[in-house]
């Protein structure tokens, strides 16, 4: 039974901490396409698909991260990986294992996750509920 309250009584904090390096993991993608940092990538057109996905990725990725509108960030971020990998990675084949998409398929349902069990504690959500 131990096991079990102590579980229960650092979920939400363990929910804060999936958030916070979902979001940071994310962060690289928007950063490499922007900014060369942590890796250099070829710079996105502008206005093209790649572009809207940094951006996407900027945005909401630091929203997600400071926990600030977590489950509008988190949903639409969500939408943006799964459309991310079916439209990079599906066609390539039917296995997420051999087209690449494993990072796309997993972001997609950690962040579906998170827009409905929200920030956690470590959050400004959480810090703007208490007041």
């Amino acid at each position: 039974m131990r096991i079990e309250q102590t579980a229960s009584r650092l979920s939400p904090h363990i929910l804060s901490a999936l958030r916070i390096m979902s979001a940071l993991l994310l962060l690289q993608h928007g950063l490499s396409k922007f900014f060369a940092f942590p890796a250099a990538m070829n710079r996105p057109a502008l206005f093209s698909l790649f572009w809207f996905a940094g951006a996407l990725e900027l945005v909401f990725g630091t929203l997600l991260l400071v926990g600030l509108w977590t489950r509008l960030a988190a949903f639409i971020l969500s939408g943006e990986l799964a459309f991310a990998y079916f439209l990079g990675h599906a066609h390539r084949g039917f296995y997420p294992l051999t087209n690449g998409g494993e990072a796309a398929v997993l972001f997609c349902f950690v962040f579906l996750y998170i827009a409905f069990a929200g920030g956690g504690p470590w959050s400004i959500d959480a810090i703007r509920g208490r007041r």
